[in-house]
């Protein structure tokens, strides 16, 4: 064997002695890392579970209030339709009464509203009680000359009564608005036992009204 591969030998074996003590160092720093990493998790997960518990009542307060808030709004929301509804159905009933009776209403309403006697009445599109025969009757007892319009109107009973200077709304959409906020905290009362905040659109105020439903006044 030659000088050189001595020397090569011996270089190789040096190299190798190295390489070993590296990786020994290296095994030694890695599970120093790993310890060390292992530490801090675990001081790290011992914080945030110090803080979450000390947290944890103000967390679940809020929580409690924001779902407080969410069931109010939906129970509000919910007592607002029936109301909403309840009125809707005053409408109804009106419009079931009884021919007799609700002429005879329609009759009443017509009185109150005629000022010159020579109006329009305007009736809903499925008015069946309020008819020409039913007018010129009430033109002959009365001495006016009312005419019913071919016109048909958006509602579901009562009229639209128009003259030159003012059209009178006695729709009985019209009439259960009008008289909404006097007895509505009395229908909240009956179907809930409180009163319930009003929605933030306020109903519609008593008026006079013209056919298209935009309000009118005196000319």
């Amino acid at each position: 064997m030659g000088l050189s591969d001595k020397v090569k030998k011996k270089i190789e074996a040096e190299a190798q002695e190295e390489i070993k003590s590296i990786l020994a160092k290296a095994e030694n720093e890695t599970a120093r890392l790993k310890e060390e990493t292992a530490t801090k998790v675990e001081e790290t997960k011992k914080l945030y579970s110090e803080r979450f518990e000390k947290e944890r009542p103000e967390i679940l307060r809020r929580r409690e209030i924001v779902a407080n808030l969410d069931v109010a709004r939906i129970q509000l929301g919910t007592k607002q339709n029936l109301i909403g509804k309840s009125f809707e159905g005053a409408v109804s009933v009106l419009a079931d009464l009884p021919d007799d009776r609700y002429l005879a209403f329609v009759r009443k309403l017509l009185e109150k509203a005629v000022e010159t006697g020579k109006e329009v009445m305007f009736i809903g599109s499925s008015e069946k009680k309020i008819t020409q025969d039913w007018l010129n009757d009430y033109n002959t007892k009365n001495n006016t000359q009312i005419s019913l319009s071919g016109e048909r109107l958006p509602i579901s009973g009562g009229f639209v009564l128009k003259n030159e200077r003012i059209d009178t709304n006695c729709s009985f959409e019209m009439l259960v608005k009008a008289i909404r906020d006097d007895i509505e905290t009395d229908v909240v009362t009956k179907l809930f036992g409180k009163t319930v905040p009003k929605p933030q659109e306020a109903p519609a105020k008593p008026g006079r009204k013209d056919p298209g439903g935009e309000a009118v006044g005196r000319h």
